[in-house]
This record gives C-alpha cells, structure tokens and sequence, in this order.
C-alpha cells in the first residue's frame, strides 16, 4: 500500500520543526524594503539609460507587471526619484521623467564646476596604480580623429567618468553633497542630442587632459583642466539661454 510522501519526509528535505515560523513584521519590512531598494535601482537605470527619456510618462501598470511587484513600492521609489529630482508628479496624470531647463541646467553645472573641480583636486592627490589603470581606460574607445557617431556610448561613458573621479576623491562630505540631489545624474536630463550639453568634439580632449593631471598627480593642474571643462559648458549654455530669449521675444509692432 503506497504511503503518501508528506508522512514520510526524506532525509534530504528534513526541515526540524524548530526552525519554521511565522514571518515577523520585521520580516516584512525587510522585504518592503528590499522591494523598495530593487524598484528604485531598475527605475533609476531604465532613467540614466534613456530607456526613459526626459519628458516621459512612468508606465507604473507595466512596470510593476515587467517586475513582478505590486504598485506600492513602485510608488516608494517614484517618490525616491523625485527626491533626487529624476522624476516629477503632476497631479492626476502620474510621474514623468523630469526634464531640466537651460537655466536649471546653468545652475547645476555652476554648482559641479565648484565641487567637481575639488573632487579632481583631491582625487590627484589619493590616487592608486589600479585607480590610475581604470581611468587611463575612459574614452579609449572613441578617436580624438574621427567623428563620434554613438552618442549615446559617448554620454554613458562622460557620465561614468564623472562618477569615477568623484569617487576616487574618497571624500565622503564632498561625495554626500553631489549624490543628496543626484548633481551628475540630472545633468543629463536634457532633450539635448543624448543628454549631452556639447558635441564630443569639444569635449573628449578636455576629458584626456583631466584623466592626464589625475593620474599625474598635479593637484592644480587637475583642479583648473576639470573647473575648465565645465566652464566651457556653462559658456555653451548661457549662449542657448540667449538665443531662447530672442526666439521667445516679442517683436515690437510697425513704427513703434
């Protein structure tokens, strides 16, 4: 006579009955929080990647559904991203992609010149052989020569640089400064080619001569070539806020 399998337990799925209990309400906090944590992660990466761009509507339903989670901690981590200025809500039609205007965007890249400029500083003074290896490593795949086709390599590679440098820094304040409203990251949350402020021909030997004062260790050098960088963007976008000025002008009617 077969004898069902749940009176006879193995020996290889043995579970004693000591170690079964109850989930505690700890345990499902740190399950909301886990989901939490992985719904902003992916939500944040689908943002940096431009699988959602600048202006774009957050499709919570097939969100949640791609994830396999519930609404609640997609609306957790939306409102996470809107912290970090990523996100924005607009009353009764949901969560977009936030987009950033020149003159925001003026005022981001005023603050990074300050901060980002001392990050390169003190990353020239602290950095290690295999740090030196890494960021020598940035940009080897474009040609200083040849035009850059892939934009959107080019700006996930200026976004990851600028990241590296912050962190070899190793300055905690400085790091929890920049990170607190996501400064990088929202710097290319422009409808602008790929989030990019200049065409990578401007851009990639001023990159090459920053990685070249960091890893040579001149503290100055580094600081001015970074400060330098960023302030040839700001020039590029206070030229963008004139020309908006004139577009949106009013013109002055016949014989006024």
């Amino acid at each position: 006579m077969h004898t069902p399998a749940s009176n006879h337990p193995s020996a290889h799925g043995l579970v004693s009955a000591a170690t079964v209990r109850s989930p505690s309400p700890q345990d499902h906090r740190v399950q909301r929080s886990n989901l939490d944590r992985k719904a902003h992660q992916i939500l944040k990466e689908l943002i940096v990647t431009r699988q959602l761009a600048p202006g774009d509507k957050i499709p919570q339903e097939k969100l949640a559904a791609d994830l396999g989670i519930s609404r609640t901690p997609l609306v957790n981590a939306l409102k996470l991203l809107e912290k970090e200025n990523l996100v924005e809500a607009r009353p009764r039609r949901g969560y977009y992609v936030r987009t950033f205007g020149t003159r925001e965007m003026i005022a981001v890249f005023e603050l990074r010149e300050v901060l980002e400029g001392l990050a390169a500083r003190k990353a020239s003074e602290v950095i290690m052989p295999v740090q030196s290896e890494r960021l020598r490593r940035f940009f080897q795949a474009f040609s200083a020569n040849e035009p850059i086709i892939d934009l959107a390599a080019y700006a996930q590679e200026d976004e990851a640089f600028h990241s590296f440098v912050i962190e070899i820094a190793g300055h905690a304040f400085l790091r929890e400064v920049l990170a607190s409203h996501d400064v990088v990251h929202v710097s290319y949350q422009t409808t602008a080619t790929a989030g990019l402020m200049r065409p990578p021909a401007e851009t990639i030997g001023e990159h090459r001569a920053i990685i070249e004062a960091v890893c040579s260790r001149d503290a100055a050098a580094a600081e001015r070539s970074m400060r330098l960088h960023l302030a040839n963007t700001l020039v590029a976008l206070h030229r963008t806020l004139a020309a908006e000025a004139r577009d949106h002008a009013v013109p002055s009617p016949p014989g006024a």
